[in-house]
């Protein structure tokens, strides 16, 4: 069946929300043997309509979002219901259920929130139980009078669609959606290696197998690899990927690195203190977003200032970040500890430490391990790759 997304919302065109709607809805959608086949996006105005009723003659799935809200500028139902022909109309129970909301939380009641509990006729009310915009399943040639896909007309915070999409979305798409998928797909994520090494190490020998897809997609400092296909030629080239990629695999699920090391420590029952400098507090933030964070990670210390001893070795250097790992190992009594050191830029370097310049340290029991590294980048992404090095020695270690 094809499936295309529609984003709507001014905001998106201007640059001042930034989409991620494409990606949940793909990931979700993929286990029923749908792909998104396009995505568009419109403003507020005139092109939702213009859009809709384009895409509504070539596909069979169509996923809206954005535009349910109260204000003037949520279009989005009206249009539907006009290109449609269906009467809009207040139901009793979801403009209770509004008021109630609005009671409950001390918020004025205002007149225009009474659109939100305009249902188009014969729709679905798609429940939100994480804002006050109810989502809209219009099944396929609702009025048999115009043709038209089944639409889900879905509200624009992430925080909001996402639960609406797997409570609610998911149960209608299994109804309509024939026959089990005809395709999977498998992830492997590589740290701190680039995507032409692994594309050299596994590309031609998966690509040889009859029916599989194989794709990358890298970002600082971790590489995703993916492959799409039936199960029996994705088990060949399941084979094929382990074994020429072995433990730099550091996860074929959808987890992060830190959700490995935390994992990883907790199994082992050890622990984690951090020392950074030039990260500025990102590997401790990293490791506290992991559930179960709290029984490994005992302390974490950013250190910008440069002490006495720094006077001699220079606070960029292999001495100051094996002396922060020892320290934060032996103040915090942790099984290991990491530090980070570097210049991040755009100033401050120098022709023997020029900007990008870093040390990344691991201490454990008995022994200390410092990595130079070069990452000349912008500073956000100099953090990043500083960060992956330094959990990826973790999770060497550790393994």
């Amino acid at each position: 069946m094809r499936a295309v997304l529609l984003n709507t919302g001014t905001e998106l065109l201007a640059g001042d929300v930034h989409d991620t709607h494409l990606a949940f809805i793909a990931r979700e959608i993929f286990a029923l043997g749908l792909r998104i086949e396009e995505r568009r996006t419109v403003g507020d105005g005139a092109a939702i309509g213009e859009s809709l009723r384009e895409l509504f003659s070539r596909a069979e799935i169509v996923f809206v979002t954005g535009g349910l809200g109260p204000t003037s500028d949520d279009i989005t139902r009206d249009v539907v219901a006009r290109l449609l022909g269906l009467e809009l109309r207040k139901n009793a129970e979801l403009l209770a259920s509004l008021k109630e909301r609005l009671k409950a939380r001390g918020i004025k009641w205002v007149s225009s929130i009474a659109h939100q509990a305009e249902v188009p006729d014969g729709a679905q009310i798609l429940p939100n139980e994480n804002g006050s915009a109810s989502g809209l399943y219009l099944k396929a040639d609702i009025n048999p009078q115009v043709r038209s896909p089944h639409i889900f007309l879905l509200p624009g915070p992430p925080r909001e669609l996402q639960p609406m999409f797997r409570e609610s979305g998911m149960s209608i798409l299994r109804s309509i959606v024939p026959g089990p998928p005809l395709f999977e797909r498998r992830f492997y994520k590589i740290a701190c290696m680039g995507e032409s090494l692994i594309e050299e190490a596994i590309g031609r020998k998966v690509l040889s197998i009859l029916g599989v897809e194989l794709g990358y997609c890298a970002r600082p400092g971790e590489v995703d690899v993916r492959i799409i296909g039936d199960r029996a030629a994705l088990d060949q080239a399941d084979q094929v990927v382990r074994s020429e990629l072995g433990d730099l695999i550091f996860t074929a699920d959808d987890e992060t690195l830190e959700d490995v090391l935390v994992k990883l420590l907790i199994k082992k029952k050890q622990t984690l203190a951090i020392a950074e400098s030039c990260t500025g507090g990102l590997l401790a933030n990293r490791i506290t977003n992991v559930v179960g964070a709290s029984a490994v990670l005992l302390a974490g210390y950013v250190c910008y200032a440069n002490p006495k001893l720094i006077e001699e070795h220079g606070a960029v250097s292999e001495q100051a970040a094996r002396t922060m790992a020892d320290g934060a190992r032996k103040r915090a009594r942790s099984t290991y500890a990491l530090a980070t050191t570097g210049i991040a830029g755009p100033s401050g370097g120098s022709s023997e430490k020029p900007v990008g310049t870093v040390y990344v340290a691991l201490a454990s029991d008995g022994q200390t391990k410092v990595r130079k590294l070069f990452f000349p980048s912008d500073r956000e992404t100099f953090k990043q790759l500083t960060a992956q090095v330094a959990f990826e020695m973790l999770r060497r270690k550790l393994i």
